[in-house]
């Protein structure tokens, strides 16, 4: 699957009927109101329209020590935090697929290749995960405290208590305490789960000394002898990872004091300082630059925040509540727990009221980090938007052949599973919402309007090599 950056959908359009049948708008300016008289401003009424929701541009957060970013980038390249030492956070999260991998769900251990062209790699369906892989744009800033489609890993930003699948993380006094110490982010604690995973990068029982270990402390105390060693680093590990992890945290006298959460605060800390988005247009408009954003994508953002709801959902600075939703999604890929299944939210809490609701994903970037929804049902924005507008109807007219053809017999047909999903949608979304298609236009270019330009050619955050000396292009 090509790289997923789209071109500007409304260059020279026209003016659209917008909000209301008593205007109609041309270029900047509102006309034909009542009376003749000439409206407001666009400018004018989104500024108002921004103020009375409270929205801001992102502040960036302070920078990590050099030492500590180039250490996170070795790990996030190394497929030698795999059990198979065949797989890498880069796999699924790649630069070249603006940090996801371009597939509607992901192919996980035993599958071969990096991002968009691992779907090339596999004869059948047998290796995909449940779920789409997110964009990791912007989880590394203030406010990002919830991980995971399913918010599984949460930190609380008054305590800085973490709620994690790993019992020994949790609360105010864990007993991983050694661990939790350095686990200064969601984003730490979210790094310190892919490796467990077995379909992710752990692998399966009989293949590893990873895929034998029976609990995550096991697994995480089996990663850091292979990067640092044992004995103090004299028996095992990488001299060069020695290095990085030294120069990283000085103050580690003896490499044996090392653990997991060294490692994991290292790749939050890279995915922060290089995976940062806050100067997109949006931004640049937020902080005052009115030219910064076409008429169009104007005329989109008074959508976003007003008829069409959007911001109930994606809202705030980082454009999410990080709360759970069900919005109809077409099940893709295998199931999570349950074949054709997948209950989101549900498998965390056991509670059957948050039965397929997911967070909110951030939307910065969002153009180029296709495909869309958890499952990755859609594979063009306009898709996504139009099932935002109508979930149900969307679900029930789902066209499968709109993906890659590993994935399309992996789509889920089945009416009483597709009923459960329909009878779930959040009451806000339940009733469809009339645009018309210039009005839809307007609102994928404001979505345009959220991509930073410094983001589109990430290449410069690919390292040479990687300590173990294991590839990290395949």
């Amino acid at each position: 699957m090509p790289r997923l950056i789209r071109t500007t959908l409304l260059a020279g359009a026209v003016a659209a009927a917008l909000l209301t049948t008593a205007c109609r708008r041309e270029g900047d300016v509102y006309l034909g109101y009542p009376g003749g008289q000439q409206g407001p401003t666009l400018d004018a009424e989104l500024n108002t329209l921004l103020q009375d929701q409270g929205m801001s541009a992102p502040t960036a957060p302070p920078a990590d020590p050099a030492a500590l970013v180039t250490l996170g980038q070795a790990l996030f390249f190394d497929p030698v935090l795999s059990g198979n030492q065949n797989i890498s956070c880069a796999t699924c999260h790649h630069p070249l697929a603006d940090t996801g991998d371009g597939l509607p769900v992901s192919i996980g251990e035993g599958g071969v290749g990096t991002a968009t062209v691992r779907d090339r790699g596999v004869a059948d369906a047998g290796h995909l995960i449940p779920r789409n892989a997110p964009p990791v744009f912007n989880l590394g800033l203030e406010g990002a405290d919830v991980m995971f489609w399913d918010g599984r890993v949460s930190r609380d930003p008054v305590t800085g208590a973490l709620t994690t699948p790993e019992p020994a993380l949790n609360g105010l006094t864990p007993a991983a305490a050694d661990i939790v110490a350095l686990l200064d982010s969601a984003l730490a604690a979210q790094a310190m789960f892919p490796v467990t995973s077995r379909e992710e990068m752990r692998g399966q029982a009989g293949t590893s000394e990873i895929g034998d270990a029976t609990t995550n402390l096991e697994i995480w105390s089996l990663l850091m002898a292979r990067l640092v060693g044992t004995s103090n680093g004299t028996v095992g590990g990488f001299a060069g990872y020695r290095s990085m992890f030294q120069a990283a945290y000085p103050s580690v006298a003896d490499f044996d004091d090392f653990n997991f959460g060294h490692a994991a605060k290292a790749i939050a800390a890279f995915e922060r300082e290089l995976w940062t988005s806050i100067d997109t247009p949006f931004d640049r408009y937020l902080r005052g630059d009115t030219e910064a954003m076409s008429g169009a994508a104007k005329r989109g953002a008074m959508l976003f925040y007003g008829d069409a709801s959007c911001s109930q959902c994606h809202a705030g600075p980082l454009m999410s509540d990080f709360a759970h939703h069900a919005i109809a999604s077409p099940q893709v890929g295998p199931g999570k727990l349950e074949a054709s299944e997948d209950r989101g939210r549900a498998l965390v809490t056991s509670d059957a009221l948050d039965d397929y609701r997911f967070r909110t994903p951030l939307l910065r970037n969002v153009a180029l980090t296709g495909p869309w929804l958890h499952s990755g049902a859609y594979v063009t924005l306009e898709g996504v938007v139009r099932h935002h507008l109508d979930c149900i109807g969307s679900l029930n007219g789902y066209d499968p052949s709109q993906l890659p053809p590993l994935f399309q017999p992996t789509v889920d047909s089945d009416g009483t599973r597709n009923a459960a999903r329909a009878a779930a949608v959040d009451p806000s979304l339940a009733t469809p919402i009339a645009l018309t298609d210039a009005q839809v236009r307007d609102l994928v270019e404001f979505l345009h309007a959220l991509t930073d330009p410094k983001m589109l050619i990430l290449t410069r955050d690919l390292p040479d090599g990687v300590p173990s000396g294991l590839p990290i292009r395949d």
